[in-house]
């Protein structure tokens, strides 16, 4: 028999649940006892919950998987408990791990990035249930500990289990913070995808005054760089701009200048939309190598590729919760780095990204105004409620 839902929360309760959360020392990959405390809560409400942790090379790291109901549609609010590093403590106006009430903002380290938004998502969902205690289908939390860093060992880890199983799922919702002036301008209908790359560039090392017994890779890779860097990779689409390409950092010789340096080491990076594919880019950046007949190693790194949600029933479905709470219709956007939907498109159709203003993520003092964030749960029930009612 399913557990009795309780009486529906009442309006300091997503406040209470983010300072609880933001006390808790989650620098990733810890987790500080934040999936304990989400499953308290949420275990009363009938969801199944599951840990699905994993430990890496980065250590140990705590996912949660709750579930509740076994029909379709299967929707989810996924996101992350660990934080960065506060930075120098004693540049912050207050402990970043003492939420902090402050001139109409919440102050601590995951205010806005993002254990707001998990808070709201957890009381949203109780709000949902004490109103609604039968929907039609599913709701899921998934949740990790592993985000910020590497994330080699969270969302992607519960994907693969959740994959092996057979599940799928239809809508999900990552509470990253993507307001930019005011909560519920933007959300993100998909992100690019990121390729890395390590080139060394061989060459022969020896004195700079005899370059005949010499072959130097600064002067050798130059021509091949500058055409790589000119290159036009794709011309973007209507969701996304043109994939880009960009030298993060170049490194040879010695330290001296009499040596002619024996290797090239340059590291790259290309933002890459749904015009290209990560097999495309690194085919065409071989042929150029191989074109200036160099001598090389390259080793690449696909960080995710890119996703992309065209207007459907989730988009629907949160524009309208977002217009009736705020007023305003957010723009779709796909800017800004990767996000943990990159893993969770592998097994969903739709996947947004929407959360508070995300001007002081990662800062030090970083905040989120206490004005948005009751306005943030009602627009998580509301969305839930229109896709389960």
């Amino acid at each position: 028999m399913r557990n009795a839902v309780p009486p529906a929360p009442t309006f300091t309760a997503t406040l209470d649940l983010a300072k609880a959360l933001i006390e808790r020392r989650s620098i990733t990959t810890e987790d500080a006892g934040c999936l304990d405390l989400i499953a308290a809560r949420l275990a009363p409400l009938g969801f199944v919950c599951e840990r699905i942790d994993s430990t890496g090379p980065t250590g140990h790291v705590c996912n949660l998987w709750a579930r509740r109901g076994t029909t379709q549609p299967l929707v989810v609010f996924a996101g992350h408990i660990d934080v960065v590093p506060p930075g120098p403590e004693d540049k912050w106006q207050s402990d970043p791990f003492v939420p902090t009430e402050r001139d109409g903002m919440l102050y601590g380290r995951g205010a806005a990035d993002m254990k707001t938004s998990v808070a709201a998502a957890v009381v949203a969902a109780e709000q949902l249930l004490a109103s609604l205690p039968e929907p039609n289908g599913s709701l899921a939390f998934l949740l990790t500990s592993d985000e910020e860093g590497d994330a080699t060992d969270g969302t992607v880890k519960v994907v693969e289990a959740l994959k092996a199983r057979g599940v799928t799922l239809d809508c999900c919702i990552v509470g990253e913070p993507t307001s930019v002036n005011r909560q519920g301008d933007m959300m993100k209908n998909g992100r690019r995808g990121s390729l890395s790359g390590k080139l060394i560039v061989k060459g022969i090392q020896g004195h700079v005054a005899y370059p005949e017994k010499v072959k130097n890779p600064i002067h050798l890779a130059a021509p091949a760089l500058a055409e790589i860097a000119a290159s036009r990779w794709d011309d973007g689409n209507e969701f996304f701009p043109p994939t880009s390409f960009q030298i993060s950092n170049i490194h040879a010789g010695t330290g001296v200048t009499n040596v002619v340096p024996g290797t090239l080491e340059v590291l790259f990076n290309f933002r890459f939309s749904t015009a290209s594919t990560a097999e495309g880019l690194q085919n065409r950046v071989h042929e150029i190598l191989d074109r200036h007949q160099l001598e090389y190693d390259l080793a690449w790194l696909l960080g995710g590729r890119p996703f992309l949600t065209t207007p459907g029933r989730l988009v629907t479905a949160l524009t309208a919760a977002i217009q009736a709470e705020t007023g305003i219709t957010p723009e779709l956007s796909t800017t800004g780095g990767t996000s943990d939907g990159r893993f969770i498109a592998d097994i969903c159709p739709e996947v947004v990204e929407f959360g508070p203003v995300n001007a002081t993520i990662h800062k030090i003092d970083e905040c989120v105004a206490l004005a948005d964030i009751e306005p943030l749960t009602r627009i998580y029930a509301a969305t839930f409620r229109k896709l389960l009612g």
